[in-house]
């Protein structure tokens, strides 16, 4: 069986350290995990109970539910902004949190990761997240961590694939949360 892990960056700007966590993650996953990068979380309005109805939804928001629908597990890869967690991160939660009790979430192993440039790594953001996933009907994989602290100095000429250290502990998180998924199945 394959293990189909949907991941989500916070980060929308171009040359993101965690965009390029994210390019790790599919770049150094094994055979039997396919990770793959939501594109479009951009596109994606905030959540408004006007616009989620069943002749109203915008299709990026569809696109992003049925992404997450299709995966076994979530991979969130999470920035840090002001001490929490980004906008279009949240926002996609909150999407696949409805319909409530029944979202694209509910019952699914949620991995968050990250770097970060203060000395943290940006574990608050991290906590932040599995905090509403958890409200979302997801299920944190509290164990399955990963903060890189000092990404600007640390990825400022390394991608995070060349990093032995990352693509370890990142691997970690890929196989645990695969482990996660098929005792859910």
């Amino acid at each position: 069986m394959t293990v189909r892990i949907l991941t989500l960056v916070g980060s929308l700007r171009s040359g993101s350290h965690n965009r390029r966590l994210a390019e790790a993650a599919v770049q150094i996953s094994p055979d039997h995990v396919e990770v793959g990068v939501f594109e479009g979380l951009d596109t994606v309005p905030f959540y408004n109970e006007d616009i989620d109805t069943e002749d109203a939804v915008p299709a990026s928001a569809v696109k992003l539910r049925e992404a997450a629908a299709e995966a076994d597990a979530l991979l969130l890869v999470s920035p840090e902004y002001n001490g929490t967690i980004p906008a279009v991160l949240k926002n996609a939660i909150d999407w696949l949190s409805r319909p409530y009790g029944a979202g694209a979430l509910s019952g699914k192993p949620v991995a968050v990761v990250g770097t970060a440039f203060g000395q943290y790594g940006g574990v608050w953001a991290q906590d932040e997240a599995r905090k509403a996933v958890r409200i979302a009907g997801g299920v944190p994989a509290e164990d399955l961590t990963l903060s890189i602290p000092g990404s600007v100095v640390r990825f400022a000429e390394l991608h995070p694939v060349d990093d032995p250290e990352v693509t370890e502990k990142l691997s970690g998180v890929i196989e645990g949360l695969a482990s996660r998924a098929k005792a859910a199945v």
